[in-house]
């Protein structure tokens, strides 16, 4: 059982709200909290580093593909459009980046070859 609590901002802090939640997780490991702690912060930072990122950025959770091997194809292929994508320099979004390359020709070929 994991217990976390966020403190979200307000105007002022007599306005900050607190969010508590409690997570249980199953395992047959004999670990201390000092282990399992970081696990669990990792496994969180998959999740907010990787798949937000792409639900973000090429709306995974509306993807309709299901059949046969298309599913792993394309998770495959837009991973490694995330990969170049992220390898562009300068300060834009992720998001913007892909946009610019759809519509940059010179752009998308600067991803490809770098």
């Amino acid at each position: 059982m994991v217990e976390s609590e966020r403190q979200i901002p307000g105007p002022s802090p007599q306005t900050d709200k607190f969010e508590h939640e409690t997570r249980f997780y199953i395992t047959s490991l004999l670990w201390i909290a000092a282990q399992l702690g970081p696990a669990v912060r990792a496994h969180w930072m998959v999740e907010n580093g990787l798949h937000w990122v792409m639900d973000v950025t090429f709306r995974d959770d509306q993807c309709r593909i299901r059949t046969d091997h298309a599913p792993a194809n394309f998770t495959t292929i837009k991973h490694m459009a995330l990969n170049l994508i992220r390898r562009a320099r300068g300060k834009d979004s992720l998001r913007l980046r892909r946009k610019v390359a759809a519509w940059d020709d010179d752009f998308l070929a600067s991803l490809i070859a770098a």
